[in-house]
């Protein structure tokens, strides 16, 4: 900022414009307009306000999710309606670690754009980490009036202890007097049905006078979501097709018995069969073949 001659000549005025020229420096940058056209997703941060494009989804084809046909086609039927116009719910993915909850949501998202007719706008998907729920208002508001339609999405969302964030949560979901936005659904995964501890709500129940009320605002939350996707271990079988379909899709060579012999011990010593350890074990198989993972 250049002094003027008054204020070159008024000590007073020149401190003053001194400190308006620091104000300034030390403002925020101004926010940058919502353009959801820069990709088709995002990922929101809450401390500048802002989308951050992302080019590559780290994400697997819809046809290698294996063992998860019903959730798979509940989840894809009510993108599509979110998609192309119609009503659909929020939905809570929830249950058993590694068996692809977050892995659905991003493969869903890819396979509705997909689908879409010429001239639709795409589905557009908006990651928000679970430590900024608190400011999903914000980010919904800021989406309210765009033209494109938007899956909010939160990965691994629950609340311990005197965690009250979840009151952020509600009241997104609800949309207070405006409503939840309607090119706006919410999907959330989690391993816990109702978002909560059960050790949490059970302290709850037996310290307080009327126990039905005391947790009754914190169970509620899930009923935000009008559906509710469970997820269950997977039984050998259904591990097994999970490691023949990566198999095939990526042409990785090893003779059958081999194959199941190896799996089934990779799953042994994790002490879990789900469809990470299926992964794991098949990108362990590819470094061994010298294969990369492509397509």
């Amino acid at each position: 900022m250049t002094l003027t001659a008054d204020a070159a000549s008024d000590p007073t005025l020149a401190a003053l414009l001194r400190i308006a020229a620091a104000l300034e420096r030390l403002a925020p940058p101004a926010r940058k307009p919502l353009d959801l056209s820069a990709a088709d997703a995002f990922v929101w941060h809450a401390g500048s306000a802002e989308l951050v494009p992302v080019q590559r989804v780290n994400r697997v084809a819809l046809s290698l999710l294996r063992g998860v046909d019903r959730v798979r086609d509940t989840l894809a039927e009510n993108t599509e309606r979110f998609a192309r116009g119609l009503p659909a719910n929020n939905v809570l993915l929830w249950g058993a670690r590694g068996m692809g909850k977050s892995s659905l949501v991003k493969a869903v998202h890819a396979d509705t754009n997909q689908h879409l007719a010429v001239g639709e706008r795409p589905l557009k998907l908006i990651e928000i980490h679970r430590e900024d729920i608190e400011s999903l208002p914000a980010l919904m508001g800021q989406l309210r009036s765009d033209p494109h339609r938007a899956i909010v999405f939160c990965d691994d969302l629950s609340f311990d202890g005197d965690d009250t964030s979840y009151k952020s949560l509600k009241a997104a979901l609800d949309g207070g007097v405006e409503g939840r936005p309607d090119n706006v659904v919410f999907y959330a995964t989690s391993n816990r049905r109702h978002l909560l501890p059960r050790d949490m709500m059970d302290n709850e129940r037996a310290t307080s006078i009327n126990p039905g009320e005391a947790i009754e605002e914190k169970v509620s939350l899930s009923d935000r979501f009008g559906l509710w996707l469970g997820f269950h271990k997977c039984s050998q079988d259904e591990y097994l097709a999970m490691i023949d379909g990566y198999v095939a899709h990526f042409g990785l060579a090893i003779a059958a018995e081999e194959l199941r012999r190896d799996a089934l011990e990779w799953a042994t010593t994790r002490g879990s069969r789900s469809g990470r350890t299926a992964w794991q074990y098949i990108q362990d198989l590819a470094g061994r073949l010298g294969k990369r993972l492509e397509g």
